[in-house]
């Protein structure tokens, strides 16, 4: 018996050394020190989309790891792959999320066509490689939706880089790149004599993204840079209130005919600004007071600097962007129209609980933790709605900003009674509501960044998947 569980241990690490042999991508065979840039248009509608290559050129000196090459996480609705053309061999790949993934959801898209231009950014490949970019599929696996070779020595591949210069303020350096996590911040609707705003502005975020767990904790391995694009007028475009300004970046509220979400449509701009540093994360500062923001796995966040509430949208965006960290809050007004829930969400932090016993956050589960878990369900639904009818009507009203303000200080106040004080507060379990539905989708914990504004931290389960994004990119 015990020859026996020698042999099993035997084969236990032979298989993982086979494993981790065939996920390693040996650097220097296959990748020059800098960045390839691919930009394409991603057009269609709600049934179908297609791919149109913009240019194909060279972002700067690469700064990601060069020894997690291959995804090991998988996170986001989309996933672009690279491989040797001549052995098929992979050699890069990342999950990734996009703003037409997310307008493929809303109304509009089923009455017209869009189109949006995107960016996917890898090591340089010493020879020619094909491209492909994946899509879940109804089940949840990726398929292929688009394929592409590119050859890194021909004239449509642009290998000079970008010489533009910009005034570059750093935050937080801790030196390697290609061992850090390195983010870049930009600012849009701050003007030449706001630059120094802008720096403080950064500085003030960045330091409270760093006292949140798991940040807190990994800051030695980060690195945050600023790069100043000064504009003609101070603040962006807010449609819902009739304020219209052209910036820099084009950063404009009402995405999506939502008053709060604020995105930025001119992709190529963004890309050769953030250039300038390296970079495999981005912030876009709003120069506003206005409550708003969004965060879009691998693309950007976005946050109004000047809100009371501004740190906790700063470190609850970049939870979407960095580890594509799914919203749990379900009461207030989005876009997006929800499917039937039939299989289960690919986000770490939610689930569908289709099968409680292979919950996928079951080994942090305490046995005597009920699954589904019970809460205060009914009276924090009523009370929540009821601030969102409100909030509307504040919204429609025009009011200032420091009353909408002030209705948040009280929904806090009113929710964090309900939520502080229940049997299965401050445990790990699966409490229905999140991911914008209200039935059928269950997150880990009473409340979190990602379901309130109530307190500035992660739970246990979004902290484990944000260590496993800076693992992947540290290690």
């Amino acid at each position: 018996m015990k020859n026996l569980f020698i042999l099993f241990a035997l084969l236990g690490m032979i298989i993982q050394g086979y494993s981790q042999q065939i996920n390693f991508v040996d650097y220097k065979k296959f990748f020059d020190n800098k960045t390839m840039r691919v930009d394409y248009y991603h057009s269609g509608a709600a049934g179908e989309e297609h791919f149109a290559i913009d240019r194909i050129l060279n972002d700067g000196p690469w700064s990601g790891s060069k020894t997690q090459l291959l995804d090991p996480l998988q996170y986001g609705l989309y996933l672009f792959e690279v491989r040797d053309l001549a052995t098929g061999t992979p050699l890069y790949s990342r999950g990734f999320a996009s703003i037409f993934g997310e307008w493929q959801t809303i109304p509009e898209a089923q009455e017209k066509w869009g189109t949006f231009h995107e960016s996917i950014r890898f090591p340089w490949p010493l020879k020619p490689v094909s491209l492909t970019i994946q899509k879940r599929n109804a089940e949840n696996q990726f398929e292929t939706l688009w394929e592409t070779q590119v050859d890194p020595s021909s004239r449509v591949v642009n290998p000079a880089f970008n010489e533009a210069t910009f005034k570059i303020y750093t935050v937080l350096n801790n030196v390697n790149p290609n061992e850090n996590v390195d983010i870049v911040i930009l600012g849009d609707g701050y003007t030449e004599d706001e630059m120094n705003k802008f720096h403080a502005d950064a500085t003030r975020l960045t330091n409270a993204l760093f006292e949140v767990e798991p940040f807190k904790s990994n800051k030695h391995k980060f690195s945050v840079r600023c790069v100043d694009t000064p504009s003609p007028v101070s603040g962006v475009n807010r449609p819902h209130p009739g304020v219209f300004k052209r910036t820099p970046l084009s950063v404009s509220y009402s995405s999506f005919d939502s008053e709060r979400y604020a995105l930025a449509y001119d992709n190529r701009t963004i890309r050769d600004v953030a250039s300038a540093v390296p970079y495999e994360f981005m912030f876009i500062l709003i120069n506003e007071k206005t409550y708003g923001g969004g965060g879009i796995y691998q693309l950007y966040s976005t946050v109004a600097v000047d809100n009371t509430f501004s740190e906790y949208i700063f470190v609850h965006e970049f939870g979407h962007h960095f580890a594509a960290l799914a919203d749990e809050y379900y009461t207030s007004d989005v876009s997006y129209h929800p499917e039937e829930i039939t299989i289960e969400p690919w986000e770490a932090n939610i689930t569908a609980l289709l099968d409680k016993e292979n919950l996928k956050w079951k080994d942090m589960v305490d046995p005597a933790t009920p699954l589904p878990t019970p809460w205060e369900k009914e009276k924090y639904d009523a009370f929540s709605y009821e601030i969102q009818k409100e909030r509307r009507a504040l919204r429609a009203a025009k009011v200032p900003e420091s009353d909408v303000e002030a209705l948040f200080e009280r929904e806090k106040k009113e929710s964090e009674a309900i939520l502080d004080h229940m049997e299965y507060t401050g445990k790990v379990g699966a409490f229905e509501g999140g991911g914008y539905m209200q039935y059928g989708y269950y997150r880990p914990y009473a409340d979190c960044i990602m379901f309130t504004r109530n307190k500035q931290e992660f739970c246990p389960v979004c902290q484990r998947a944000i260590e496993g994004v800076i693992d992947a990119y540290t290690r």
